[in-house]
């Protein structure tokens, strides 16, 4: 196995960046949702645009937890 970084380089821990990573990813996610719940509008599909809402609901909820835990680690 490759030697991994660990902070060493970038003054980020691991565990650290990783949370910075999955906010970022969470908030990517929502921005995409968006597009895919204008597609479903466009196309009359109520059930999808539902259910896309509720997955970007979800990575918003992702986003602030992950922001609120960095908050208390840095």
């Amino acid at each position: 196995m490759a030697a991994q970084e660990t902070g060493h380089v970038t003054g980020t821990k691991d565990k650290d960046y990783n949370i910075t990573w999955f906010v970022e990813q969470c908030l990517s996610n929502a921005l995409r949702l968006d597009v895919y719940i204008e597609d479903a509008e466009r196309d009359g599909d109520v059930e999808l645009a539902d259910f896309f809402r509720r997955a970007q609901g979800e990575s918003r909820k992702g986003a602030e937890q992950g922001k609120e835990m960095l908050k208390q680690r840095l």
